[in-house]
């Protein structure tokens, strides 16, 4: 994937890990339409801002018409509602499966015909560690998170012929506003983040683990469950 000349677009990007996406791809040199519910939020020069909804199908098809010269899409938006799914509120879990998975699958529908059309590109999902591990505290994000995981690795065996490369970014706690509870030392700083995932996607890899945390527990899906 040439990020440099790419046609990007990013989701979430008005603040944490999508507002890194979102300049970072401006200082490699991509033209980057950076979306949010609140475009007006989006303080980023050089982007164009693109309202978007993603549990909203109608402002999804428009952002695929407005951003229809797009190569590269990343979708970041994301939510976490701390919802536990037995005592939790049925709405919220409804709205972090909208979110991270039907919300992705939207965009990924939506764009990938544009990718296409494009000459082919490349889509960067944004998971997390939790799409691995799942404690039932948040047990509606966990839940979304690994439904995304699955989207990942399906779409990218049918996409691949279509000349789109799909890849999959891992990560846990982050200095954002998401993890604001997170002790300081347990976080990793996002612009180092975006920096890695670029690369990565850049190089062609399908999946990308970006902090010790998540490496850590990747090698450890193989462990027996213990009862």
């Amino acid at each position: 994937m040439d990020i440099e000349n790419s046609v990007a677009v990013v989701t979430g990007a008005n603040r944490g890990l999508g507002r890194h996406f979102a300049a970072q791809l401006v200082e490699r040199g991509a033209k980057v339409y950076a979306a949010a519910r609140r475009p007006e939020t989006i303080d980023l020069p050089g982007v164009i801002r693109l309202p978007l909804d993603i549990t909203d199908p109608a402002a999804v098809a428009r952002a695929a018409e407005i951003a229809g010269d797009a190569t590269f899409l990343v979708n970041n938006a994301g939510t976490s509602t701390g919802a536990a799914l037995i005592g939790g509120d049925l709405d919220a879990i409804r709205l972090e499966m909208d979110t991270h998975f039907f919300g992705t699958l939207a965009m990924t529908r939506a764009f990938a015909p544009v990718l296409e059309r494009n000459g082919g590109g490349a889509v960067l999902n944004v998971l997390s560690v939790l799409s691995w591990y799942h404690p039932g505290r948040v047990g509606g994000y966990v839940a979304a998170k690994a439904a995304e995981w699955a989207l990942t690795d399906a779409v990218r065996e049918e996409l691949a012929p279509r000349g789109i490369h799909v890849a999959a970014l891992h990560v846990g706690y982050m200095d954002t506003d998401m993890a604001v509870h997170v002790p300081a030392e347990q976080k990793v700083d996002p612009a180092v983040v975006a920096a890695l995932a670029l690369d990565e996607v850049a190089a062609g890899r399908p999946e990308i683990l970006a902090d010790e945390l998540t490496r850590s527990v990747k090698r450890g899906l193989a462990t027996a469950l213990q009862g």
